[in-house]
């Protein structure tokens, strides 16, 4: 079984301060603990509750303290409740909760708000040559088929093999295939209410959402162009992925595998046997293939593309037969990729919406950015980032007006407040039938070029400038990777810089060496996202372009010249803050002789952005290389406007066309989970479980958490022809003192020449010493008024880093109950994380003393401490029970406090 991890990227939701319908409890489930909001600690867990209904998306939702991550949440029922397992005490003072780069708890983290007012949307591009988003000639049909489901490793329950189905009617001979994944989103809803239910099967008196016939208006694009589409259900995996700490790719790559095994049979001997709807369209052609995701459903496909490449362990996967169709590209809308891992050699197109409130931090980019020198670099991978677009829109039953179930925009202010570039109503926020129709164009766009090879429409898609009059009035802007790309200057520390550049790099929380300021939210999001949470992020370079005045050249030159020879122009990417305008420079090269050639002005706009946008993104800036020399020294980059600051991330020659991808077969690596015992004395060495298959040679980088240190080691690691393992030995020294499970995590992405499946696993030390007994000294307590209630326990051995246990209070068995006014105020609020105001008795609050034994000492105490008031009470009791834990001693006692009255 494939290791489940608390401090995983895994799955729930969007953020708080969301609107939508709750997520519910099933009918008829019993009532959870008080409606209180904010943090506590009960049952061994540390939970958060939302005052507010959190929807289910893309965005994984994670505890914090401070800068360090907890890990991933579990989410409850009820739609607002997340917990983690506790193995340690934590300052509740540091705590916090984060989903897509989004603070959900409280404020959120500083982030550097547009100067001036936000500029119109940008005036429309020319046109391209070929409109993909015009209809084809064949009349769609449609229908579904319902499989027997299916069993996916991890998983306790089947999952689902339903689809829906467009095709070409009369369309003659096979016809290429695209398949469509939704994403995470909730999966139950009751007809006539407005609860949503994320659990699997669907409870008695509900239906599954369809999120799969989200996307029919891209799919009968496509089959009026001749294509097959089908859209598969994942409501089976959205129901039970939160634990997985991949947030469930694997499987849905498992899912979406298993259904082009049934389309490979379909097209062969088993037509007869095939669904209706199959038997009624053309036979599907399997060496065709385009896979089309949204959200974690992008994710997915990618991995699916990946594994029907390099398969993946056997015991993870929930395909186990042979390949039988060719992905030629894919179509990723709004997409998660938690491991950083692209599929380098197979076409890509990324959609970042402009006003994505789930996946705010854009974390796409790298879908594009993380294939840079991974292999030939002859795929095209594409970003398309487009104004006002949300996360939700691109599928009809996430749209409200539009879906069966309820549903809501994504796209929200931390304070509530007006949004210029995202609300509904301003010039740049598109309608959802605009979105929609943005998405199906780009699709069939996609389609076009890497299945159909028309060469016409890349300039859609490539940096080119140019657009799809089917998408009006979108403004879609795009960059690129791969094609006909050679590379000219990456900036790194060899690079020599001069003029008013410095390299900054792009993953740091360090403010001298930072891109952007490390404490705005923005210097993690888009290209700067951080791979695992691992920061910094090593290698991760741009170059900080800066000048206070025009005509000073900035001169950027790479280690040694590089060769132009067959490029047409030279393409840079960069970056400029949002909302400024007439960003201009000159850009010369300089040949190896030393003579310097003007190549011509650029110009560059910001895109419109507001604190709530991911707005610093590249775009692509070309200038003829006419009348250069092929072997380049350095580039200058000369300022035309007064003052300014920008950013290069790259600089590559350009030719127009698009080559074969032609896929390398490259190594694959992935990362297991060793559990082992700790033993009694003496120091072990274990290796974490790194398996390679296939041949080739490349690099890695591993990212190994101590536990104890809580510290990172990253290194590089050479993979060599025929290599079947990375060794990572681990170091345990045993002894005979009891402590909790300790993790040791490694994460791994590739560095060139690799591609990662599984990019996270690790060492599990079990301890193999006897759980301390813990003793009461005294079960009651009796103070007077203002008085320190405590109980007084100890460990029956020394452990090795002390123990934390959790309580809460019960209705007591006798008397009234202590009351939010008869303890201290911040006591109370440090431990319960909600105010004293209103009165209420305790057992109605989340108040969770807890208990700290330090190792040193093995000796520690539960306490309570009361204020004094001049009203005549009776007696009044607290009653405290402990929480069970996970790991460590189960006390079963109640502690019984008694306060006398004055």
């Amino acid at each position: 079984m494939r290791r489940l991890l608390i401090s995983a990227a895994l799955a729930v939701a969007m953020v708080a301060g969301a609107t939508g319908p709750a997520v519910a409890a099933p009918p008829g489930s019993p009532a959870p603990r008080p409606a209180a909001t904010g943090w506590s600690m009960a049952g061994g867990e540390l939970t958060w509750r939302s005052s507010t209904r959190v929807p289910v998306g893309g965005a994984a939702v994670e505890f914090w303290s401070g800068d360090r991550r907890l890990g991933q949440a579990r989410p409850h029922p009820d739609g607002h409740t997340f917990s983690l397992p506790l193995t340690g005490p934590v300052e509740p003072d540091e705590l916090s909760v984060r989903a897509g780069g989004r603070r959900l708890d409280g404020a959120a983290p500083p982030t550097a708000r547009r100067s001036g007012p936000v500029p119109a949307a940008p005036a429309p591009q020319p046109a391209a040559a070929v409109d993909p988003g015009v209809p084809g000639p064949h009349a769609p049909i449609t229908g579904e088929y319902d499989l027997p489901a299916v069993t996916l490793p991890d998983f306790p329950e089947k999952v689902e093999m339903r689809a829906v189905v467009v095709a070409p009617q009369r369309a003659a001979g096979a016809r290429p295939l695209a398949v469509f994944l939704h994403g995470r989103h909730t999966n139950c809803y009751q007809s006539g209410a407005d609860d949503l239910f994320l659990q699997w099967p669907c409870p008695d008196g509900t239906d599954p959402i369809p999120s799969h016939r989200g996307y029919l208006q891209a799919q009968r694009l496509l089959a009026s162009q001749g294509y097959l589409t089908v859209s598969i259900s994942a409501n089976g995996i959205n129901g039970q992925d939160w634990a997985l700490e991949d947030g469930g790719a694997q499987a849905r790559s498992s899912l979406v595998r298993l259904h082009l095994a049934k389309w490979a049979d379909w097209a062969g001997a088993g037509r007869a046997a095939a669904p209706d709807i199959v038997r009624a369209a053309p036979r599907a052609d399997l060496s065709r293939v385009l896979l089309v995701g949204h959200s974690r459903g992008g994710e997915g496909v990618n991995r699916a593309a990946m594994d029907s490449l390099t398969p993946p362990p056997a015991a993870v996967d929930g395909y186990s037969g042979r390949v039988r169709w060719t992905v030629r590209g894919l179509l990723l809308i709004g997409p998660t990729i938690f491991g950083h891992n692209p599929v380098p050699d197979v076409p890509s197109v990324t959609i970042l919406p402009g006003c994505d409130g789930d996946v705010l931090d854009q974390q796409g980019q790298i879908f594009v950015d993380g294939t840079r020198g991974v292999s030939s670099g002859r795929a095209l991978h594409s970003a398309l980032y487009v104004i006002g677009a949300n996360h939700n829109f691109f599928n009809t039953e996430w749209t409200p007006g539009q879906a069966v179930a309820p549903s809501w925009d994504d796209f929200f202010t931390d304070d509530g407040g007006p949004d210029a570039v995202c609300d509904p109503g301003t010039p740049t926020r598109l309608t959802a039938a605009q979105q929609q129709t943005v998405g199906a164009t780009y699709v069939a766009a996609a389609a076009r070029l890497f299945v159909a090879g028309d060469d016409r429409v890349r300039p859609l898609l490539d940096g080119s400038g140019r657009r799809a009059p089917s998408a009006d009035p979108a403004r879609v802007r795009s960059h690129a990777l791969g094609g006909n790309r050679t590379p000219v200057l990456t900036p790194d520390a060899s690079t020599r810089l001069s003029g008013g550049a410095r390299l900054c790099e792009q993953v740091t929380f360090d403010p001298q060496r930072s891109c952007l300021d490390p404490d705005d939210r923005n210097a993690q999001f888009a290209h700067f996202v951080p791979f695992y949470w691992n920061v910094p992020d090593a290698d991760r370079y741009a170059a900080e372009l800066t000048w206070s005045r025009a005509g000073t050249p900035i001169r950027l030159a790479p280690p040694r010249p590089v060769s132009v020879a067959g490029a047409r122009e030279l393409a840079l990417r960069v970056i400029v803050p949002p909302n400024t305008t007439d960003n201009r420079w000159d850009v010369t090269v300089v040949g190896t002789d030393g003579r310097r050639t003007r190549l011509g002005e650029v110009r560059v706009d910001g895109l419109p952005g507001t604190g709530y946008t991911t707005s610093y993104w590249a775009q692509e800036m070309r200038v003829p290389l006419k009348g250069a020399p092929t072997r380049l020294a350095a580039i200058e980059i000369t300022p035309r406007s007064a003052t300014g600051r920008a950013w290069l991330l790259d600089a590559w020659g350009w030719a127009p066309g698009t080559p074969d991808p032609r896929p390398a077969p490259l190594p694959r690596l992935d990362v297991g989970t060793l559990q082992v015992s700790e033993g009694d004395s003496g120091t072990r060495t274990h290796e974490i479980p790194v398996s390679l298959t296939g041949r080739g040679s490349g690099a890695v980088r591993l990212y190994l958490l101590d536990p104890v240190t809580l510290e990172t080691r990253i290194w590089t690691a050479t993979v060599r022809p025929g290599q079947r393992r990375i060794p990572v030995p681990v170091e345990v020294v045993g002894d005979t003192l009891w402590n909790y499970t300790e993790q040791y995590t490694l994460s791994v992405k590739t560095d060139r020449g690799v591609v990662v499946g599984d990019y996270v696993g690790g060492l599990d030390v079990r301890n193999d010493d006897p759980v301390p007994v813990l003793t009461v000294e005294s079960r009651e307590a009796r103070v007077a008024e203002g008085e320190l209630l405590s109980w007084r326990l100890s460990a029956s051995a020394p452990t090795e880093q002390g123990l934390f246990l959790s309580t809460w209070p019960q209705a007591p068995s006798d008397g009234p109950e202590l009351s939010t006014l008869d303890v201290d105020p911040d006591w109370f609020t440090d431990n319960a994380f909600e105010p004293v105001q209103p009165e209420r008795p305790l057992s109605q609050t989340w108040l969770t003393p807890y208990l700290v034994i330090p190792a040193e000492t093995g000796v520690g105490e539960v306490i309570v401490p009361t204020v004094a008031d001049s009203v005549t009470e009776p007696d009044e009791w607290i009653e405290l029970t402990f929480a069970e834990p996970e790991d460590g001693p189960i006390v079963d006692v109640v502690l019984t406090g008694v306060v006398t009255g004055g």
